[in-house]
């Protein structure tokens, strides 16, 4: 999980215990795929973090209907 808010990060998502961190180590994490859960912010989102693309990552949107860009 990648948040730009300081209050959310080196914190644990409710229920699931999976850290948030700030944007800054998705190039260290290189995730394969990206889930933006803002769906309204999906091109905002996309535009800034393109570089996932050096390493073949790609997007996901699930609302209103699941896409992989």
């Amino acid at each position: 999980m990648f948040d730009r808010n300081p209050h959310k990060q080196d914190r644990l998502l409710p229920g699931s215990h999976i850290p948030v961190l700030d944007p800054s180590a998705l190039d260290e994490v290189k995730p394969d795929y990206l889930l933006i859960l803002p769906w309204n912010l999906k091109d905002e989102v996309m535009t800034s973090f393109s570089r996932i693309s050096q390493w073949g990552g790609r997007f996901v949107t699930a609302v209103p209907e699941t896409r992989i860009f």
